[in-house]
């Protein structure tokens, strides 16, 4: 194959459809967010994943996990806990039965802060993917996150 090859052109304008729309959603929702809450895309998903947590068996997250989560590495990970330990949204504590992990847990402000800002988040993402699917490049995108839940489920 050659750079010029019709399916690999097609396939990097895909690619590059995929990256806009990713971009224009963050975008767009980060303005929300920092606007009306104080908080980035990345520490609303860190607070997000960090809430699903539970006491049961696999209930707490391994920092790699959570990393893995908010797609960030372990270290940007990390900084991010600090921060929002620091703003007193999240709590850090050993683990019961392992006292080399460290648990951290979303607090009861960084849960409400948490429940104030998903309605904004859920509002900037329609808003965002309504947007996008006025552009006809990405519309099919649009239709295709769009069916990954459908509404209702």
């Amino acid at each position: 194959m050659t750079a010029a090859d019709p399916a690999l052109t097609a396939l990097a304008q895909g690619w590059c459809a995929l990256s806009l729309l990713h971009e224009k959603i963050e975008a767009h929702i980060e303005r929300a967010l920092q606007s009306k809450h104080g908080l980035s895309v990345r520490e609303y998903s860190l607070l997000e994943t960090l809430s699903r947590q539970h006491d049961g068996p696999g209930g707490h997250l391994q920092m790699k996990q959570v990393a893995d989560a908010v797609v960030l590495s372990q270290s940007a990970t990390t900084r991010l806990v600090t921060r929002l330990e620091e703003r007193g949204l999240l709590t850090r504590y050993l683990c019961p039965t392992d006292r080399r992990g460290i648990y951290t847990d979303v607090s009861p402000e960084g849960l409400a802060l948490l429940a104030e800002a998903r309605p904004t988040n859920d509002a900037a993402l329609r808003e965002a993917l309504d947007q996008a699917a006025r552009n006809p490049r990405l519309a099919p995108l649009v239709e295709a996150v769009e069916s990954l839940h459908p509404q209702g489920t």
